[in-house]
């Protein structure tokens, strides 16, 4: 099942475009632990806003920076970021959603209630509050927006879940006596997979996003971790003046977040079997 889903995200071009662009985010991030053509936080007081060259392809910026080496050092804070928020998407998102669909009645009303506040409170607004209670790193980013998306996850994974604890073999496990966990695990979550990982893909764009808003406001990663919005946020002092600079930060987070919600679109599709009929008849109907 999993080889005819990845042929049917390959054969639409926004799942396509999406995984090039993932694929080739990942290399560089792996590439760029390794090697860089120059130092990313080398400075050079000689060498100030340098035109793109050879030497420098997307030129210097301030302080003498090499930018083209900067953004590829910045792709690795972009990957972590993207996987770790995910992770703890995944599991803020599961247990809250348990919790409310499958636990004891005490239990999912405060759950539903808390979920319908939350969800009210955009997840780069709930960052923000939480790392400014917190402080400012990257695991405290990772933390923020992990607990903002997961939110999200679990107010649409509740539903899942109700739909799929209802059916019949899930009905006959539990007269079986199995255990709600057990249940939740053996189950449940293997058939809401598609709709979670869907979720998720959408969610490490939302990460992405916020990382770099959240570096560009000041609440981000630590000066010594390269941050795409980092970068952003010095270069925009001097956009006026050199637009050129600021143009190459702000081009890897529009295509980073485009690449993941192209993806998790397509995979939605993808995977949806409803989807792909309507897909299916839409063509015909075209031909």
């Amino acid at each position: 099942m999993s080889g005819a889903w990845a042929g049917q995200l390959l054969r639409r071009p926004a799942g396509l475009f999406g995984t090039i662009v993932l694929v080739l985010l990942v290399s560089t991030a792996i590439a760029s632990s390794f090697w860089t053509p120059q130092d990313p936080f080398a400075t050079d007081p000689f060498h100030q806003w340098l035109p793109p060259s050879p030497a420098h392809p997307f030129g210097t910026d301030a302080v003498g920076r090499d930018l083209f080496s900067y953004v590829l050092a910045g792709s690795r804070t972009t990957v972590l970021v993207a996987l770790l928020a995910s992770l703890v998407a995944a599991v803020v998102g599961i247990v809250l959603a348990a919790l409310g669909s499958l636990g004891p009645r005490w239990v999912r009303e405060p759950v539903a209630v808390l979920i319908d506040i939350l969800i009210a409170f955009p997840v780069l607004l709930i960052a923000i509050m939480l790392t400014a209670v917190f402080g400012s790193s990257l695991a405290e980013v990772v933390v923020a927006v992990g607990i903002g998306f997961g939110v999200n996850i679990a107010r649409v994974s509740r539903g899942e879940i109700r739909r799929v604890a209802r059916t019949g073999y899930v009905l006959a496990a539990r007269a079986a006596g199995l255990g709600p966990a057990r249940t939740l695990v053996d189950h449940v979550l293997p058939n809401i997979g598609p709709v979670f990982i869907v979720q998720l893909s959408l969610g490490a764009g939302v990460a992405v996003l916020s990382e770099a808003g959240l570096s560009f406001l000041g609440y981000g990663a630590s000066p010594s971790t390269p941050s795409w919005g980092r970068l952003l946020s010095v270069l925009q002092n001097y956009v006026t003046v050199y637009p050129l600079t600021a143009l190459w930060p702000g081009l890897a987070i529009t295509v980073t977040v485009l690449a993941f919600n192209l993806f998790g679109d397509a995979l939605r599709e993808a995977t949806d079997p409803r989807l792909r009929s309507s897909t299916r008849r839409r063509r015909e109907l075209v031909r």
